[in-house]
């Protein structure tokens, strides 16, 4: 399937995510086993968080930038991500947390970006978050700097790599001591497992 033109893009998404989601069912696709295996829900514990979804034009085609995680005695190390982070108490919404993690961890400019809408809230068992995926888009794409402390290396990735469903595929890791199923795409030599790949499926869902 070949992605709409980048205005057509915009305007399919800007008025499709107004509209009811497809939230659990899509996010299931893409679901690990560790969701079940590992058994944390919810709980007071539980803290909020938001992502950035960033849809840019670039040579004829349109992408949006995922993030390696450094290394790093954490659940989430090494991992490809969407740029974002946790709420503070001065993000007036989700929304501004996702915009402030972005500026923060890529150095996007968040006065250049047009929020569009916002994906499904999903939480994450491992490290106790709820997460907001938020989407917006860019005129042209932008300059990146990268905060070393939180990103290894910023990647590209081109709409039509996401749109190729022969990038799916399934592996078997381990999480804290746990081998766990995990479905996967492959993306520029990264496999993307877990909350972001589940946050995929719903943007592909979205889309198409």
């Amino acid at each position: 399937m070949l992605p709409k033109p980048f205005p057509d893009l915009i305007n399919h998404l800007r008025h499709r995510l107004q509209q009811p989601l497809p939230g659990e069912a899509a996010h299931q696709l893409m679901a690990s086993s560790a969701r079940t295996k590992l058994g944390i829900r919810p709980n007071e514990r539980t803290r909020r968080s938001a992502v950035l979804i960033l849809f840019y034009p670039y040579q004829d085609s349109i992408f949006l930038p995922l993030i390696l995680r450094p290394q790093y005695d954490g659940v989430h190390a090494g991992q490809m991500a969407f740029p974002g982070g946790r709420m503070e108490r001065t993000d007036r919404d989700l929304t501004q947390t996702a915009l402030r993690e972005a500026q923060e961890e890529i150095g996007i400019r968040v006065q250049d970006v047009t929020v569009l809408g916002q994906l499904s809230e999903l939480f994450i068992p491992p490290s106790n978050f709820y997460v907001q995926p938020v989407v917006g888009m860019l005129t042209g794409r932008p300059d990146f700097y990268p905060d070393p402390r939180e990103v290894d290396a910023v990647v590209e990735v081109n709409l039509n790599t996401l749109l190729d469903e022969t990038i799916v595929g399934d592996s078997q890791i381990e999480v804290r001591g746990i081998t766990v199923d995990a479905p996967y795409y492959a993306i520029e030599g990264h496999r993307v497992w877990g909350a972001t790949a589940m946050m995929i499926a719903e943007l592909l869902a979205v889309i198409k």
